[in-house]
């Protein structure tokens, strides 16, 4: 039986990508630190929609997850072809502000982590018919974003990282796409510590997760390299292209400043 193997899917946009998938008939396998969530997830559902849901939890931060996420599948006879890199989170502020731990897990969690997970279980993608890698990037990928600068610093990297990757597997069964999303209505201000500016624009333009979950699974299907949602988002990366980047990385810091 094939899953679809879900980073991050206790909430937010992980949450109703997995719902998105599930409402199409895949089978779901979800990975994040909250069991108790998770539970609730899967077993909701496998109510709603008659699919089977499993999940893991554990700390996608850690070292040795996607050896362990893989070992689990093996041992029960799961065929994942459709991968989900959704887990992250940033820190916003000064970057003295957060301990030389503090920037190594985030950037364990938003880099390394699909990394890792892409390079274990790509014999396994290939191997089927047809298989999808999904990776959540953000639109702080498209430039610095002082305030944001390690953060944006890594969804950059899962952009390129994404687009790269995309190339090289053309000639394979394995589709590639990366979905950089804007402000969303989840947990991610008030984990990243963004101060009074950035959450009162952020409140301004949000989306709902339930839209960019539609928007990252039918770009998903349909084979796109890279999708942005929201008309103000896409007019907002062509801004990002037209202006120099001093000007636009002035404007990102007075937004996170304190």
């Amino acid at each position: 039986m094939n899953y679809a193997l879900i980073t991050g899917a206790s909430k937010g946009i992980g949450k109703s990508i997995a719902e998105e998938l599930a409402s199409r008939g895949c089978h779901l396998l979800l990975v994040a630190r909250s069991e108790a969530l998770l539970k609730e997830g899967c077993a909701a559902l496998t109510s709603k929609y008659k699919i089977e849901a499993r999940w893991l939890a554990m700390d996608l931060s850690k070292p040795g997850t996607a050896a362990a996420i893989f070992d689990y599948c093996k041992t029960h006879q799961l065929t994942i072809d459709i991968l989900v890199n959704n887990a992250g989170y940033g820190l916003s502020g000064p970057f003295e502000k957060y301990s030389e731990e503090e920037h190594l897990e985030m950037m364990a969690l938003n880099m390394n982590t699909p990394v890792a997970l892409c390079r274990r279980f790509l014999p396994m993608l290939k191997a089927q018919p047809k298989a999808y890698i999904l990776n959540i990037a953000s639109t702080a990928a498209y430039q610095a974003v002082p305030g944001l600068t390690a953060y944006a610093a890594s969804k950059a990297f899962v952009l390129s990282f994404s687009r790269g990757l995309k190339l090289e597997l053309r000639n394979t069964t394995v589709s590639v796409s990366c979905i950089s999303p804007g402000a969303t209505d989840t947990n991610f201000v008030n984990h990243a510590q963004v101060g009074a500016k950035g959450r009162k624009l952020a409140d301004k333009v949000n989306m709902t997760p339930e839209f960019v979950a539609k928007a990252a699974v039918t770009g998903m299907f349909a084979g796109k390299t890279e999708m942005i949602p929201g008309l103000i988002n896409k007019v907002g990366m062509v801004i990002t292209w037209l202006l120099p980047k001093t000007i636009l990385e002035k404007g990102a810091m007075r937004i996170y400043e304190p």
